[in-house]
C-alpha cells in the first residue's frame, strides 16, 4: 500500500511527550515541538492491524512462547544488515536507556572509566555518572561538514584504563553512519586495550541513500566477543511507547551477567503488545520503511537547502542516518542558554538544545524532521522570521 506521510495526525491528548507537555517543558503552549526522537507518522498498517487483533482477543495475561518474536528479529537482521545472529544471543530490555544503565552497572565496577564521544545522546552521560562510574570523553572532531572520530585521542584515553565504551551508531545527534574502516579501527583499539564496546544501534535501520549501517559485532568473531549491540524497532517503526528492545550479546559471560542484573529489577519479558508489534513490524513493515526513507530525505533536503539559500548564518549538518538534523547556530553569537531561550520564546520552536549533548554541543540544536513536510517548513519559517525580526536577516548577531 501507499503511505501518506504528508497527512497531519493530531497527537494532542494521547499522553504524547512531544505534543501534550509544551507548557511543562518549554513554559508555553504555542511552541512547535520538533525535539524528542519519535515521529508523527502512524506505524505500518500491518502493525496496527496486529495490535487491534490482539486487543480484540481481550485477554492480556502473562506471556511466553516468543518463537515468532525471535524468528522475525533474526530474519530482519540477516536481510537488512547481513548479520546472522543466534537466538540465544538475544536478551530483552524494556528500552535502550534501561539497557545502558544495566550494562554499565553489571559489567563495570564503581569508579571504573567509561568512555563516550560527545556531543552525544544525553542518557549516555547519566548512565555512567548515576552508576558511580567516571565519564571519559573523547570528543568527536567537527570538520565543518561532518564529524569524525579522533583515534589518537581514543587510544590515549583507552591506555588510561577505560573499561567500557558507549558507541552511538548511527550517531545521535550528528547523524554520522560510521564506515567500515572507522569501525574496524575502533574495534582493533578495543581489542588491544581490553575495552568492552556497547553499541547503541537503535537508529540502524534509518539510513539515507549512499550509506550503509554495519552492526559493529558483525565485523569479526573477535569483535562479537568484545561487544554488545543494542537494537529496537522503536525508532524504525515509531513504536517507542511499547518499550520493547533487545540486546545482542554473543559473549555468554557478558550475557549471563547482564541477565542476572536485569532480573534483579523484576523485569523478565516484554509486554504482550510489544511482542505483537515487533513481530509484525519486522515481518511486514519493510515496505513502509522503504517509503519512509525517501520522504525523510526530502525533509532533510528541504531544511538544508532552505538554510543555505535563506538563512546562511545557520548551518545544517547533512545527516547520513536518523531523522535528526544537527543545526549550527554559532554565527548568531549567542550563549547556549540565550540561544535556547531565543528559539523557544522568539521563534516559538522546541528543539533539543545542543549543550545538553555535552562538550561540543554549545551553539547547536537538534531538529527532528520525523514529521510531515509542512511542519518542517513551519519550523524553518519561524526560525528565519525570528532572526530577521531581531534585526540581523542576513548577517551574524554581534558577540555578547
Amino acid at each position: 500500500m501507499n503511505y501518506d506521510f504528508d497527512r497531519i495526525i493530531d497527537r494532542h491528548q494521547t499522553c504524547s511527550v512531544k505534543w501534550d507537555f509544551n507548557q511543562k517543558i518549554f513554559g508555553r503552549e504555542d511552541v512547535l515541538p520538533l525535539w524528542v526522537a519519535d515521529m508523527d507518522f502512524q506505524a505500518p498498517q500491518a502493525v496496527v492491524e496486529a495490535l487491534v487483533k490482539r486487543a480484540e482477543h481481550g485477554i492480556f495475561g502473562y506471556s511466553e512462547g516468543m518463537d515468532g518474536y525471535y524468528d522475525s528479529l533474526i530474519a530482519w537482521s540477516k536481510k537488512r544488515h547481513g548479520w546472522a545472529i543466534q537466538q540465544d544471543w538475544i536478551s530483552f530490555s524494556p528500552g535502550i536507556v534501561f539497557a545502558l544503565y544495566e550494562l554499565v552497572r553489571s559489567l563495570t565496577k564503581p569508579g571504573d572509566k567509561v568512555l563516550l564521544q560527545s556531543p552525544v545522546y544525553p542518557p549516555f552521560f547519566k548512565a555512567i555518572r548515576e552508576n558511580g562510574r567516571e565519564v571519559v570523553n573523547s570528543p568527536l572532531k567537527f570538520e565543518g561538514r561532518r564529524y569524525v572520530m579522533d583515534f589518537a585521542d581514543l587510544e590515549e584515553k583507552f591506555a588510561g584504563g577505560v573499561k567500557m565504551m558507549l558507541l552511538c551508531s548511527p550517531h545521535n545527534p550528528v547523524g554520522r553512519v560510521w564506515e567500515r574502516q572507522e569501525l574496524e579501527r575502533l574495534g582493533q583499539l578495543c581489542l588491544a586495550y581490553g575495552v568492552l564496546l556497547v553499541s547503541d544501534e537503535i537508529h540502524g535501520d534509518l539510513i539515507f541513500e549512499g550509506h550503509r549501517h554495519i552492526p559493529f559485532a558483525s565485523l569479526s568473531p573477535e569483535f562479537e566477543m568484545q561487544s554488545i549491540v543494542c537494537t529496537a524497532p522503536s525508532k524504525t517503526f515509531n513504536l517507542a511507547g511499547l518499550q520493547t528492545s533487545n540486546l545482542i550479546i554473543p559473549n555468554p559471560e557478558y550475557r549471563q551477567t547482564f541477565i542476572q542484573s536485569r532480573n534483579l529489577t523484576g523485569i523478565h519479558s516484554p509486554n504482550v503488545f510489544g511482542i505483537t508489534a515487533l513481530e509484525a513490524a519486522y515481518r511486514h513493515g519493510e515496505d513502509w520503511l522503504n517509503q519512509l526513507m525517501p520522504y525523510l530525505a526530502g525533509n532533510a533536503e528541504f531544511l538544508l537547502n532552505s538554510l543555505a539559500q535563506e538563512l546562511p548564518q545557520v548551518k545544517g549538518i547533512k545527516p547520513e542516518g536518523t531523522y535528526l538534523v544537527w543545526l549550527d547556530f554559532r554565527e548568531l553569537g549567542m550563549e547556549p542558554k540565550e540561544l535556547e531561550e531565543f528559539l523557544i520564546h522568539k521563534a516559538g520552536v522546541g528543539l533539543n538544545a545542543g549543550y545538553q549533548f555535552g562538550p561540543g554541543g554549545e551553539g547547536f540544536a537538534r531538529f527532528n524532521i520525523g514529521c510531515c513536510r509542512s511542519l518542517v517548513e513551519e519550523g524553518f519559517r519561524r526560525i528565519r522570521e525570528s532572526i530577521a525580526e531581531n534585526g540581523h536577516p542576513t548577517g551574524s548577531f554581534p558577540p555578547n
